[in-house]
């Protein structure tokens, strides 16, 4: 086994923790928007192991613009991914998926670049489908959604 997989699996068993999802909101975001500013949108740090955006979206009751660093599942087209409102497995939804709800429209920093989306939150079959390609490539997804009653939410975003 290479190092860099074992090191993946071992974040993976460190980010289904429940003192990961207490800590990591706190800390993970603020850095990647940190490193994020402060490379102009060319690293995320959080992006060293999982693919990784800058979202920002209208927020849904301040209509003020709101930049969120999540991790992502690019799709082979090259011009979507998928967003998951995993929230490190806690109870409530994230605010970035209440602000797309409301504002499907947005734009993500995507390796430096700035791309104008629109979100779309997946249902039924097609959420099913997309859950599995999710879980097949971040495994700790499982983890989060046994530890919540809410359905994750899953978006997919395509470029505008």
């Amino acid at each position: 086994m290479a190092v860099k997989d074992m090191g993946v699996r071992l974040v993976q068993k460190v980010s289904s923790t429940p003192l990961f999802a207490r800590v990591a909101p706190h800390v993970i975001p603020a850095l990647d928007r940190a490193v994020h500013r402060l490379t102009r949108g060319r690293v995320l740090l959080s992006a060293q192991l999982l693919p990784g955006v800058v979202l920002t979206a209208t927020g849904a009751k301040s209509g003020v613009p709101r930049r969120t660093p999540l991790a992502c599942m690019p799709e082979e087209d090259g011009g979507s991914w998928l967003l998951i409102g995993s929230n490190f497995g806690r109870s409530g939804h994230p605010a970035w998926s209440a602000n797309l709800l409301a504002h499907p429209d947005a734009e993500v920093s995507w390796k430096g670049e700035d791309i104008p989306v629109r979100a779309r939150l997946l249902e039924g079959e097609e959420r099913s489908a997309a859950w599995r390609e999710l879980l097949a490539f971040w495994p700790p997804y499982a983890t989060y959604q046994a530890r919540v009653e809410r359905e994750i939410r899953v978006f997919r975003i395509v470029r505008r």
